[in-house]
C-alpha cells in the first residue's frame, strides 16, 4: 500500500518532539555540493520504523535501499539485481536456493553481516505476526540452512518463480535485533538521525559503508498533511524536491516555470482502489460491486482528480507488469446497465454503504466524487474519514468495513487477490489455483498467461472498482539531480541525489 532517524547507531532510537510537530529544520536549497544536505518533501509520514510492523509507506519510501537493504535490488526500471548477495544458483527442481553473501558488509551498529542475520530476516517476513505485504508470497519458504556465514540455502515447499524479485522486498536485519519499530539498524548508506514525529525524519551517510558513498551530506524528509501545502514547500525553497506531487492545481505552478524546476514523470505502479469487503457485507454479492463500478465514469473522475495526468487502468495491473492487458471495457460506465444490476441485485430502490476513507490526499476528494456520482443511480454513500493509522487497524488488520479507499503502491501485486484472507475478501478457488500455477511456472510466458487468465476473472468479478492510476511526478529545483522518476513499490533512494 502508496503508499506511509547524530548518526544512528541502533541505541539512538527516535527523538520525538511534540514542539515540534509540523514544522521543519530543513535549509532547502542553501547549500550545494558533497556535503549538502537534500531536503524531500512527501505525504507519507512512517507510523513506525518498521516494514512487517505496520510502518506503512512512509517507511519504505524512507528507508528502503537508504537504511536497508535486501540481498537483491528492485531498479528504478523494474530489474531485480544482486545487492548483498554477489550470486545464487537453483537447483535444477527449482525448489533449492543458495546465495553468496557480500563480504565485509557491516550493520550500523558495526556488526558484521552473516548467514544467520539472512535467516532470520526472511523468518522475520513469514512470521505469524508479520504485517508484511509480501508474507503469503513468501510462505514457500520450507527451511533456511547455514552452512557458513557466507552462505544461505533456502528450500521452498513448491517452486516460485518470483521467489528472487520477492527477495527484494526483505530488508536484511541482525539475527538479535528486537526493537525495530522505534530503532534502526541497517546496512545501507545511511543511519536514522532524527524522527519528529509529525516533522521530519533525517538520514546521515554511514561511515562504514561497503558500497558507494552517497553523493550528498545526508538528507531529511519533512512531511505534510495535504497536497498544497507539500506544494507550497518546494516553491518557498523550503524542499528541494517532492517525491510525489498529488494534484494538478499543484503541478501548473512548476510546468510554469522550468527554467526554476525540473518536472518528472515517470512510470507509476499506483492504483486507486475502491476496495470491496468481498467476503463480509452487502458487497459479497457480485452483481452489487458490478453495478457500483459501472455507475462510476473514471475518466470524469481522474480528470476531476487529476487532470491531464494519470490512466484509467480498468484492473490491479498497470502496464509496466508482464501480464498487463488493457480491461477498462469491463465493468465500463454505464449508468443504465449499474441500475439493472442494482435491481438484479434485489436493490431497485438503491442501498447505502459506508466509504471508509483516509483522511489525507486525494482520498477525501475522490469520496465525494464517488457520493455524488452514486446518487444518481440510488445508492447512498456514508463517507467514514478515518487516519492512517485508524485504516491500518479497521481496515487491513481488522477487515472491519463494507468498503474503501486505498492507494496500493507495488507492482506484482494482483496475487493478493489469491489470498482470501487479505483485506479485500476475494475468494475465487479458480483465480487462486491460477495464481498458484503461475508461481510454480517453469518459464515466465507461462507465468504471464496464467496470471492475464486470473486477472480477467478479477475484474469479470468486480472483485474491487480500479478507479486510476496515478501518474508518478517527481518536482524539484532545477540545482538536483540524481533522484529515481518511476515509483515502483514506493521506494525512493536518495544516495544519487546531489545539488549543483
Amino acid at each position: 500500500m502508496k503508499s506511509r532517524t547524530a548518526a544512528a547507531l541502533v541505541a539512538s532510537g527516535i527523538a520525538l518532539s511534540l514542539a515540534l510537530a509540523g514544522c521543519s529544520s530543513s535549509n532547502g536549497g542553501s547549500s550545494s555540493g558533497a556535503d549538502a544536505t537534500v531536503a524531500i518533501g512527501s505525504l507519507y509520514e512512517p507510523t513506525n520504523l518498521s516494514n512487517v510492523d505496520g510502518g506503512g509507506q512512509g517507511v519504505n519510501e524512507a528507508f528502503q535501499d537508504n537504511v536497508y537493504e535486501g540481498l537483491f535490488r528492485l531498479g528504478d526500471d523494474g530489474k531485480v539485481t544482486p545487492l548483498l548477495a554477489t550470486a545464487y544458483k537453483a537447483s535444477s527442481d527449482g525448489l533449492t536456493y543458495t546465495f553468496t553473501l557480500r563480504k565485509g558488509v557491516k550493520f550500523h551498529d558495526g556488526g558484521t553481516l552473516t548467514s544467520a542475520d539472512v535467516k532470520s530476516s526472511i523468518e522475520r517476513v513469514t512470521a505469524e505476526d508479520s504485517q508484511s505485504s509480501r508474507k503469503s508470497s513468501l510462505s514457500v519458504v520450507k527451511s533456511i540452512a547455514t552452512p557458513d556465514d557466507d552462505t544461505v540455502e533456502v528450500t521452498l515447499s513448491k517452486r516460485s518463480i518470483s521467489f528472487v524479485y520477492n527477495l527484494s522486498y526483505v530488508w536484511i536485519v541482525p539475527a538479535d535485533a528486537t526493537k525495530l519499530k522505534t530503532e534502526e539498524n541497517g546496512t545501507g548508506p545511511y543511519t536514522l538521525g532524527t524522527f519528529k514525529r509529525g516533522s521530519s525524519l533525517t538520514l546521515e551517510p554511514f561511515t562504514d559503508y561497503w558500497g558507494k558513498k552517497p553523493a550528498n551530506g545526508g538528507v531529511e524528509f519533512d512531511y505534510f498533511t495535504s497536497a498544497s501545502t507539500l506544494s507550497n514547500a518546494l516553491a518557498s525553497g523550503r524542499v528541494d524536491v517532492v517525491t510525489s506531487i498529488q494534484s494538478p492545481d499543484a503541478l501548473s505552478r512548476f510546468t510554469a516555470d522550468t527554467s526554476k524546476y525540473t518536472v518528472s514523470e515517470g512510470d507509476s505502479t499506483t492504483k486507486e482502489l475502491l476496495a470491496f469487503n468481498d467476503a463480509k457485507g452487502p458487497f459479497t454479492d457480485v452483481k452489487l460491486r458490478q453495478a457500483i463500478s459501472a455507475a462510476v465514469d473514471r475518466k470524469a473522475l481522474l480528470k476531476a482528480i487529476w487532470g491531464d495526468y494519470g490512466t484509467v487502468n480498468g484492473s490491479m495491473v498497470p502496464p509496466t507488469d508482464p501480464w498487463y492487458q488493457d480491461l477498462t471495457s469491463v465493468n465500463a460506465y454505464d449508468p443504465a446497465k449499474a441500475k439493472d444490476l442494482l435491481a438484479q441485485a434485489g436493490h431497485a430502490d438503491g442501498f447505502t454503504f459506508t466509504l471508509d476513507t483516509p483522511s489525507y490526499d486525494p482520498h477525501p476528494a475522490v469520496a465525494q466524487y464517488l457520493q455524488s456520482a452514486l446518487k444518481k443511480v440510488g445508492v447512498t454513500v456514508d463517507i467514514n474519514t478515518i487516519s492512517a493509522d485508524e485504516w491500518y487497524t479497521k481496515v487491513y488488520q481488522q477487515h472491519d468495513f463494507e468498503a474503501t479507499l486505498q492507494e496500493h503502491v507495488n507492482d506484482r501485486d494482483v496475487v493478493f487477490y489469491g489470498d482470501p484472507d487479505f483485506y479485500f475478501g476475494y475468494d475465487d478457488q479458480a483465480v487462486q489455483q491460477d495464481i498458484t500455477d503461475a508461481e510454480q511456472a517453469t518459464s515466465e510466458d507461462q507465468q504471464t498467461e496464467l496470471l492475464k487468465q486470473a486477472n480477467e476473472q478479477i475484474v469479470k468479478d468486480a472483485a474491487s472498482d480500479w478507479l486510476y492510476l496515478y501518474p508518478q511526478i517527481v518536482v524539484s529545483d532545477k540545482d538536483v539531480t540524481g533522484y529515481w522518476k518511476n515509483g515502483l513499490n514506493s521506494q525512493f533512494p536518495v544516495s544519487g541525489i546531489t545539488v549543483s
